[in-house]
């Protein structure tokens, strides 16, 4: 039977077909609400700034240079699990392990990277801006299969910015191109360095995004090549996520020999290695 099954969650054949015809798709009730707590309460103290990542790991995804943390409107920490080691192995990896593999049809896959994303409430940039994962990640000649996995731990609505996506973009033969988007306050507004980046949707894709509200406990889970982003959060909650990303073991190799870890720390990011790109196709 199709759902949860003890530390795994049975994927059906239409489910599989989805997520390689759309590049996304939606999997509900992957967690029980006790389970839920495994996520939610760690998730509070990063949010209450009990626990703090270093640098650049902590920032608002917006784009806002010039807010503190109890201000951020999309709140971002990376890589939790490293700087909170008790989430490592919990029910949400074990149960989202088996649904990667069973996704990429038996591939070899291995957590690459975890986030935690929270849109303060009623707040009108609270954007995360239409892009392609890949755009973030560096050009390797390995397997890029990807299962990104986006738990709700409250119900995302359309209201409060619910993930949003472009179907079937990611069979599109070369990514988008991709800027970055421009910063907001402070001394450096309108610089365009900010870690986030963002595509622009044509007025024919515009016709073709699907919103995909999804409730508490349920996930959706994307590849690495489909358009995707989420809107503001005009509600008087909360809408909290956290996310853990798979990709094949060859690449998440490859990309810890290069020194990429997903860190906005590391000296090798996304606009590290386009640099790198731009110097080398201009040579």
């Amino acid at each position: 039977m199709p759902g949860i099954d003890g530390d795994a969650y049975v994927v059906t054949p239409e489910q599989i077909e989805a997520f390689e015809r759309d590049g996304y798709v939606h999997l509900p009730n992957v967690l029980t609400e006790d389970e839920m707590r495994e996520v939610e309460e760690p998730a509070m103290r990063f949010i209450r700034g009990e626990v703090v990542p270093e640098g650049k790991d902590l920032c608002d995804m917006s784009g806002a240079t010039d807010r503190t943390p109890d201000e951020y409107t999309v709140f971002n920490a990376m890589l939790p699990r490293r700087y909170m080691p008790s989430m490592r192995g919990n029910i949400f990896e074990r149960r989202t392990a088996s649904i990667a593999t069973q996704l990429q049809r038996g591939k070899n896959m291995a957590i690459d990277y975890d986030q935690l994303l929270a849109k303060r409430p009623s707040t009108s940039d609270s954007i995360f801006a239409w892009h392609q994962d890949m755009a973030y990640w560096p050009p390797l000649e390995e397997d890029p299969s990807t299962c990104t996995c986006w738990i709700a731990i409250d119900d995302s609505t359309v209201e409060n910015g619910c993930m949003r996506f472009l179907p079937g973009s990611g069979m599109e033969k070369e990514l988008r191109a991709h800027a970055p988007v421009k910063l907001k306050g402070g001394d450096r507004a309108d610089d365009e360095s900010s870690h986030a980046l963002c595509t622009t949707l044509t007025a024919e894709d515009e016709t073709r995004v699907r919103l995909v509200p999804i409730k508490r406990g349920d996930i959706t889970v994307h590849d690495e090549r489909v358009v995707h982003g989420s809107g503001p959060n005009g509600s008087d909650g909360w809408r909290r996520a956290y996310v853990l990303a798979y990709r094949t073991k060859d690449v998440v190799d490859e990309e810890r020999r290069l020194g990429f870890t997903h860190s906005h720390n590391d000296a090798y990011n996304w606009d590290a290695f386009h640099a790198w790109q731009e110097k080398a196709a201009s040579a």
